[in-house]
This record gives C-alpha cells, sequence and structure tokens, in this order.
C-alpha cells in the first residue's frame, strides 16, 4: 500500500495577520542569499498553508489547547490545527495535551474540583536555611472528572511553581519567553474534540488529532485502547468531515495501525509520532523501511532527528533525514517556536544535535530552509505559526 501525500494545500478562508515576529527574526539573521529572499517577502501578502501547523494552537502566547489559542494559529495562517485528545470520567473526548495535566494547564486546583485530583497539591518543603527539601506537587486527570465538570474549568500556560506554598502560587511558574496575558479568567476557554472540530473547520484549517496515551490503566470502565481510538474518528464521521482533511498522530504504532485496518480512509493519513529523547533513540535504516513497506503516511521526530552540522558547522540534513528521503517515507517535524530564545545556546532539546550552530534567534529561519529544501518536510509543528507560514508563502510551499 502506497503512502498518501500529507498535508495538501488547504482552504483560504480568514485573513491572515502574521504580526511582527517574521519582520523581527529576519532582520536578526546573518547577511545572507536566504535573509535576502525573506526580505523580498516582507510584504507579500501571506497564505495559508499546511506546511505551518498551529502546534496546540498557538502555545507561544495562548493557553494551549483552547478556543483562543487555535484562532489564534488559524490568524496566522495555520494549514493545520492540532487537538491532543484525551477522555473524561465519563469517556468524552477533549483537547488536553496529557490525560494528567490539568494542575499545570487548568485553575482546577483553586476550584472546588481540586477535591477530586488524583493526588492533591502539597506544598513544597524548605530547611531551616530556606533551602527546598521538596517541590510542590500535584497530579489532576482528565479522567478525574466528568465532562461538565473539565468544561466548567479555564485553561492557563503551561506551567507550575515548584517552590509554591499555596494552590494560588502553584499555578504561576510560567516561562520568561512566555506570557500569562491571554490566560484572564474570562478567556482559556477549554473544548471538548467535537468543539475543536467546529471550531477548526470554521477557521479553514485541517485536523491533526493526536491521541495522547492514558495514564489510566485501561480498559478504564470497560472502556479499550480500540474503543478510544474509534471514537476519535467517530467525532469526524459525525461532523461529516472529508477524512482526507484529517490526519491522525499517535506515539503509539499500534493506534496508527489501528485506523489503517479500520478506517482506512483516515488510517492512510495517520501520522507516526517518534518520542526519541536521543539520536541513539531514532529508528535504524531497516525501521524507517518497515514504516514506508507499511503504508504510514509520515513519519514525525523532533527537530533535532532530521539536522545535523557538516564538516564546516553548517547544517544539514541527518542521516535519518536522508534515509526517510530515501525510501519515498514522509516526513513531519516538530517543533518550531518551543525553545525561547535561541541565543541562550542552553542545550535545548529541540536543537540539541546543532546547537553549536544557533547563536541567534534569526537562526530559525535557517532551520526552516534545510528542513524544507533539503529535508523536504511535509509540515513543521510550530508554537507560533507566523513564522512557518510566512517561510512557507515566501518559498511558495503547499
Amino acid at each position: 500500500m502506497a503512502a498518501a501525500a500529507p498535508f495538501a494545500a488547504p482552504a483560504q478562508h480568514a485573513r491572515i495577520d502574521l504580526g511582527p515576529r517574521p519582520l523581527f527574526l529576519v532582520n536578526d539573521m546573518e547577511e545572507s542569499p536566504l535573509k535576502q529572499q525573506l526580505l523580498a517577502c516582507l510584504n507579500d501578502e501571506p497564505r495559508r498553508t499546511n506546511f505551518s501547523i498551529g502546534h496546540r494552537g498557538a502555545a507561544l502566547q495562548f493557553p494551549e489547547h483552547t478556543k483562543e489559542s487555535y484562532e489564534a494559529a488559524a490568524r496566522m495562517g495555520a494549514g493545520v490545527i492540532e487537538c491532543d485528545v484525551t477522555f473524561t470520567k465519563d469517556m468524552e473526548l477533549v483537547c488536553r495535551h496529557a490525560q494528567d495535566d490539568l494542575a499545570t494547564t487548568t485553575n482546577i486546583l483553586v476550584t472546588p474540583l481540586a477535591d477530586k485530583c488524583t493526588k492533591p497539591f502539597t506544598p513544597a518543603k524548605f530547611d531551616s536555611a530556606g533551602r527546598r527539601t521538596r517541590p510542590a506537587t500535584a497530579e489532576c486527570r482528565a479522567s478525574d472528572v466528568t465532562l461538565a465538570e473539565f468544561k466548567s474549568l479555564r485553561g492557563k500556560m503551561d506551567a507550575y511553581d515548584p517552590n509554591a506554598r499555596t494552590p494560588e502560587q502553584y499555578l504561576g511558574g510560567t516561562p520568561t519567553f512566555r506570557t500569562d496575558l491571554y490566560a484572564g479568567p474570562t478567556s482559556g476557554t477549554l473544548l471538548t474534540h467535537a468543539e475543536s472540530i467546529a471550531l477548526i473547520r470554521d477557521l479553514g484549517a485541517r485536523f491533526t488529532p493526536e491521541l495522547k496515551e492514558a495514564v489510566v490503566r485501561m480498559p478504564f470502565d470497560g472502556f479499550t485502547q480500540e474503543a478510544y481510538a474509534q471514537k476519535l474518528i467517530d467525532d469526524y464521521r459525525a461532523a461529516s468531515i472529508d477524512p482526507g482533511d484529517v490526519y491522525p498522530q499517535s506515539f503509539s504504532i499500534d493506534d496508527v495501525r489501528y485506523w489503517m485496518r479500520h478506517e482506512p480512509e483516515f488510517g492512510r493519513q495517520a501520522v507516526f509520532l517518534d518520542d526519541a529523547n536521543f539520536v541513539a533513540q531514532l529508528p535504524s535504516r531497516d525501521e524507517l523501511a518497515g514504516y514506508a513497506a507499511e503504508g504510514i503516511a509520515a513519519w514525525a521526530p523532533p527537530l533535532f532527528a532530521l539536522l545535523d552540522l557538516d564538516e564546516n558547522g553548517d547544517i544539514v540534513p541527518s542521516k535519518h533525514a536522508l534515509w526517510a528521503k530515501e525510501l519515498g517515507l514522509p516526513i513531519v517535524a516538530w517543533t518550531l517556536e518551543r525553545s525561547g530564545r535561541l541565543a541562550d545556546r542552553d542545550g535545548d532539546f529541540y536543537y540539541k544535535t546543532i546547537d553549536r550552530a544557533i547563536t541567534r534567534e534569526g537562526d530559525v529561519m535557517r532551520v526552516l530552509d534545510v528542513l524544507a529544501r533539503e529535508v523536504q518536510v511535509r509540515g513543521v509543528f510550530s508554537d507560533w505559526p507566523a513564522t512557518t507560514t510566512f517561510y512557507a508563502s515566501c518559498m511558495g510551499l503547499k
């Protein structure tokens, strides 16, 4: 079975507004032909492209997986928007990055629902010298609450303060490169999976739902992993969404295989996410060949897996990227604009194989250029899709 070509050109609906960040990044680049090419595009009308994928929406500044985050991603031209899918106590599908992240991504700890959390808030402890001896902790799961209770919560930036002595303090800790400006009491609107489908459709984008691993033991109250995978697809059928507009994804190859076997219209576009933390954990060439032979539509590893440095210190495709290209296995990359200030050169996860070559914020454009021109990725997840939209529009990508 041949792999489908994912991420065909999306519809052009709402007006796109890229804001000032692309200009800032291009101006910050070292002088080069690429910089001149990008400068020439700054006044061009941007296009919505499937190269630009909204990672959790526009999570650089908006609380992830909220209505406001998805709307921001669409306004920045994301052609595909991600809803990470998990389930509540009553087995309803909702958009959350993890089943157990409510303590860090919502206000649950300062609501009456805090009593339902798997692990209630425990304050940090300090010794007589003021040194922390135990960090503050809490664990609240989507499966701890019903759908109605989940919908009563408000989204916040994904963060917590390990030094917190109170639940209110625990909700802090937002990194300095992000902001709490858009996480107020009247925003941070949480969504069911079905609501995300209706919203993303109305925004003129396509869908990439990720089936998240359950932290509860499966089956959960009779809800099996297969039923979970099927329910995700059923929501698109119920909304009469064209399967060609949906790119289901999972870090579990068993989920991908389930869709390919039982829902081939959707499964032929299913994306296998790679959870490698180090180069040594990446698949071998034979394993990649197996994915291609099996008909998996795309392999989606973290950015570092696809990039390396040559003998001159220039950014080039990694051997894994070259293997996938040789095998005809489409590639999707994650995640851009999630690392804060690149010039810190602090060994960031996403850039670990090329960290020595990253010296300024504008280098993100060099990274994008190698991914697009040389690795030939089909799409790039970004926490701020304006950057990927601008690059793709300038280069005429679909």
